[in-house]
């Protein structure tokens, strides 16, 4: 038995730390050279979020909460677009053909962001529409307080295509759960605040139906290649060959049927045109 290595281990802990204790000392360090006449060729933007009252860097602790919420990001990603369902899909196939490992993790996660992006596209494009904020024009420092006011005041305006595209995949059954749920979890007084398209309502009620979809998908790529299984097993059991495996021997049949019928291009093509 190998022995667990504990360096990956260590640095998968301790790198996303020293990061972040990097992006909340620059400024401070930057301030310090200046002052020593010895940074020149630093950014005023970076001095100046170091001596700004109102820049986040002046407040370490707040820093920090903002740094957290951004390693937050890919996971609220994850559930509010296609890449659950995808990928969800994909490790189904993987798993009715009975090939282990093969394509690899990594692989299938390339290909699951790449269908992700292919159907986010459109509903990014009219969020950045409706956003009204160029993200290429100059401003204040990225860490002052009034960078990050508007952005929230974008993220404010660009909520509605996205609730558009979680509103039309949602199945009604699974929203109105959730929103009877929410309603029972408040208070009678608090209750007329929440409506049936809030976020806290379409998001959980979004992931629930697009694993619907991936387990129904996922029955019907099972059921063919099982028939597969099931011929082999029999005809192995007829033959008396009891010491060979049905699986190892099936699996080339399976593949062959998977090629013959382009099964790459079928679900790629499926699960795309399924969001238009």
């Amino acid at each position: 038995m190998r022995p667990l290595s504990v360096r990956p281990l260590l640095s998968s802990r301790i790198i996303p730390w020293l990061f972040a204790t990097t992006v909340a000392l620059q400024p401070a360090v930057a301030l310090a050279q200046r002052r020593r006449g010895g940074g020149d060729d630093i950014p005023d933007s970076v001095v100046q979020a170091a001596t700004s009252n109102e820049s986040f860097a002046s407040r370490p602790l707040i820093l920090i909460l903002a740094l957290a919420a951004l390693s937050l990001v890919p996971f609220m990603l994850m559930m509010v677009t296609s890449f659950v369902k995808i990928s969800v899909v994909l490790s189904i196939v993987r798993s009715a053909l009975g090939t282990q490992q093969i394509p690899p993790t990594q692989v299938i996660t390339g290909l699951a962001v790449i269908l992700t992006v292919y159907i986010m596209a459109p509903v990014g494009q009219e969020m950045y529409k409706a956003a009204k904020v160029d993200i290429w024009a100059k401003g204040p420092s990225l860490l002052s307080s009034e960078t990050v006011g508007t952005l929230l005041e974008a993220a404010d305006r660009s909520k509605e295509p996205l609730r558009e595209f979680l509103v039309k995949k949602v199945k009604n059954k699974d929203r109105a759960l959730f929103f009877h749920l929410a309603k029972k979890m408040r208070k009678a007084e608090d209750r007329k605040d929440i409506g049936d398209r809030d976020f806290m309502i379409i998001i959980p009620a979004f992931v629930v139906s697009e694993l619907k979809e991936a387990f129904q998908i996922g029955f019907l790529l099972f059921v063919p290649f099982i028939v597969i299984d099931m011929v082999v097993a029999n005809i192995l059991l007829a033959l008396g060959m009891h010491m060979l495996s049905p699986t190892t021997i099936s699996m080339p049949f399976k593949l062959l049927l998977f090629v013959l019928v382009d099964g790459w291009y079928l679900i790629a093509k499926g699960l795309v045109v399924g969001y238009l």
